[in-house]
């Protein structure tokens, strides 16, 4: 384990990824040194030929995904994502938060797959895998130009952001939820801002995601909170908290994730748990470990996002409780796909 400190990010290594040839470390670095140290984000145009990714996992209610960025600056310690920064050649460590890879033909290859013949409307989740609203975004609007897309064609979508950012575009979103094409979800952690700036240090405050919720709810958009991850023996004690709160911003329910640190996450979560939460380690380590059948990384399907045994059926129980208390009565529109249009399409009800 690395003694720096580095400011601003979730993890504080880089390990040797899974496919790398040769393995590197930093240097230690003297006390005086550490609250200085700071690594600048990068960001790397690449260019897929698809942007549309069917959905294999039994956890996710969707079928196709698509992400216009791999990494994500947000820098959240806990990211599952983490581990598909490999698959680019780079780590799940400090990599993934500072080198960013973007996709600006998104919108032109979501344009092509809503096109094309086979195509058959059905929702699609923006992002699944990083958040299509990190800061980047702000600048370079690729998440917008799908939207713009989306609506064009009139395709459902799905979105999950943790980030205020989606507010800018709740033009265009309050235009597919007239159509009943858009469902948006905010994902909130904790209410406690100390932990939040150092588990997930670029997101948005929780007072500004719950700002969010409350917009899109006045705009008749229709929005839903995922408590996730639920961390036992860090972040479990705000369940309720959170659950009220976001009722009254007008959420129309919640759904929660338990932690899971599926290979290389596993190392840089630990590595943060240490040096952010020393006092912690054992509590948090030992229960995460309880919730998944007595090892950390539990991979079974569906088992895996919900945990098992007396501490995942206490945050369980705690979730039957708010909605019950909070979410009774409020329903969530379906999303339609008898509006979709394509080229394709107009050109068979011309006969």
């Amino acid at each position: 384990m690395s003694n720096q400190y580095i400011k601003g990010r979730g993890a504080q290594i880089n390990q040797t990824h899974r496919f790398a040839k040769n393995t590197y470390e930093y240097d230690t670095i003297d006390n005086d040194e550490k609250e200085d140290k700071k690594i600048k984000t990068k960001f790397i145009e690449v260019f897929p030929k698809t942007i549309v990714n069917e959905v294999k996992s039994k956890d996710v209610p969707l079928e196709y995904s698509m992400n216009p960025y791999a990494g994500c600056e947000h820098g959240c310690s806990y990211c599952y994502a983490r581990n598909t920064h490999p698959f680019w050649g780079y780590n799940a460590g400090i990599d993934f938060e500072s080198i960013i890879l973007v996709k600006k033909n998104a919108a032109q290859l979501l344009e092509q797959k809503l096109n094309s013949k086979s195509w058959r409307a059905t929702s699609i989740m923006l992002s699944g895998n990083t958040d299509c609203y990190q800061p980047i975004e702000r600048k370079l609007g690729i998440t917008r130009q799908m939207l713009e897309v989306l609506l064009k064609y009139k395709n459902p979508v799905g979105i999950i952001t943790k980030n205020e950012l989606i507010l800018r575009d709740i033009d265009l979103l309050s235009e597919l939820a007239q159509l009943s094409l858009v469902h948006t979800v905010i994902s909130i952690t904790t209410t406690d801002e100390v932990l939040r700036r150092k588990l997930e240090p670029r997101t948005s405050t929780y007072k500004n995601r719950l700002y969010a919720v409350e917009q899109l709810a006045k705009n008749n958009i229709p929005v839903m909170v995922n408590i996730a991850p639920i961390i036992p023996g860090l972040n479990d004690v705000d369940i309720l908290k959170i659950a009220k709160d976001v009722a009254n911003a007008g959420a129309l329910n919640i759904n929660h994730n338990i932690l899971r640190l599926p290979e290389e996450v596993e190392p840089v979560f630990y590595d943060w748990l240490q040096k952010n939460c020393p006092d912690r380690v054992d509590k948090v380590w030992n229960k995460v470990k309880a919730v998944h059948g007595g090892q950390i990384a539990d991979t079974k399907s569906g088992r895996r996002m919900r945990g098992e045994g007396i501490f995942a059926d206490s945050i369980k129980q705690q979730m039957l409780i708010a909605k019950k208390q909070y979410f009774t009565n409020r329903t969530i529109p379906k999303l339609r796909t008898d509006l979709f249009l394509n080229d394709f399409n107009r050109q068979q009800s011309l006969f």
